[in-house]
């Protein structure tokens, strides 16, 4: 892993060599808080140190606020008068990472108040989190702003542990994304976990047949039954390099070793456009990375509805009480 003054300087660079995207701008944050790289840089580094499922949450808590309304913050709304939070809907179940969030927000408040958005924290968080655990680092496009509702109907948009490929393509392909940016955005999967809940259904009676799930390698079945000793028991995506960002999980798809079915849905499909693409990538871990940078930055220009207020949120968790800072 690169040293903290090399990484820092690598993210600095990213920033300045950037171009933009868009209607976002990296250069965004360049004038208001020209620290921002090296503050997210810091706190993620520490969180790291003492939870190595910090990346995968931060990357999650991104996926799943832009799959929802957009990229701005909608996420990490808690419940309060008039918001009816997405944390509290089932694809949103045991989603963790806020409090690495909050430390973020503190941070940026300390040095720069009232100017960063918590939408634009996921984001970069996420781009620094891939970084660390040795992918690749990309230009974040900045100047999100964080909205006053949340929409936990829309927490339908998200992909499902047991989603078929039809349903993995329908939800993609409603947000603009085509079987490429599907196959490379689940490469996030390469590192972080999953409770048991959400794929021993594969073990016996896959979809109701008394048989388990055919695409899934028997001895590695029985290893994570064994594991599996409550349903809240956590599996690594990846069982042999679980904190790592590679390639890896691409070559577990090729050896029906993704760990839950949407994973395996990519490359088990018959007939199915995403079974080379699995292939190129698990045999080109450069292709990969340059893919999966270019479908972060299209996922993360997602936008919100028209018409929706938005604002720079003094704490992620809940909307601000005045309207200082509303800018709709």
């Amino acid at each position: 892993m690169a040293s903290p003054k090399h990484t820092a300087f690598a993210v600095v660079v990213a920033f300045m060599l950037a171009t933009t995207h868009a209607q976002l701008n990296p250069f965004y944050y360049a004038l208001t808080c020209p620290l921002l790289p090296g503050i997210v840089l810091d706190v993620v580094s520490r969180a790291l140190k003492t939870d190595d499922r910090a990346a995968a949450k931060l990357i999650r808590l991104h996926f799943h606020d832009c799959f929802v309304n957009g990229c701005d913050g909608s996420v990490l709304l808690e419940n309060a008068p008039g918001i009816d939070s997405e944390l509290n809907a089932p694809p949103n179940d045991g989603i963790q990472g806020g409090d690495i969030v909050d430390n973020i927000k503190a941070e940026t408040e300390r040095f720069c108040p009232g100017v960063v958005s918590c939408a634009d924290i996921l984001a970069i968080s996420s781009q620094i989190s891939v970084f660390l655990s040795g992918g690749p680092i990309w230009v974040v496009p900045l100047g999100r702003k964080d909205s006053r509702i949340a929409n936990r109907t829309g927490t339908s948009n998200l992909p499902g542990p047991s989603e078929t490929l039809k349903g993995l393509k329908d939800k993609f392909e409603a947000l603009g994304f085509d079987s490429t940016d599907l196959v490379a955005l689940s490469g996030a999967h390469t590192f972080g976990k999953s409770r048991c809940m959400f794929f021993t259904g594969r073990f016996d009676n896959f979809n109701n047949t008394g048989r388990p799930d055919p695409t899934l390698d028997p001895a590695y079945r029985e290893q994570l039954r064994q594991l599996c000793t409550t349903q809240q028991t956590r599996a690594n995506f990846d069982p042999t390099t679980p904190t790592k960002f590679d390639k890896a999980y691409y070559s577990n798809l090729l050896n029906l070793k993704g760990l839950l079915q949407s994973d395996q849905e990519l490359f088990s499909t018959p007939r199915a456009d995403t079974t080379a693409i699995v292939k190129n990538f698990a045999a080109n871990e450069r292709a990969f990375f340059k893919q999966f940078v270019k479908s972060m930055i299209k996922m993360g220009n997602l936008k919100p509805p028209s018409g929706i207020r938005s604002e720079v949120r003094l704490n992620c968790r809940r909307v601000n009480a005045a309207s200082g800072h509303d800018v709709m």
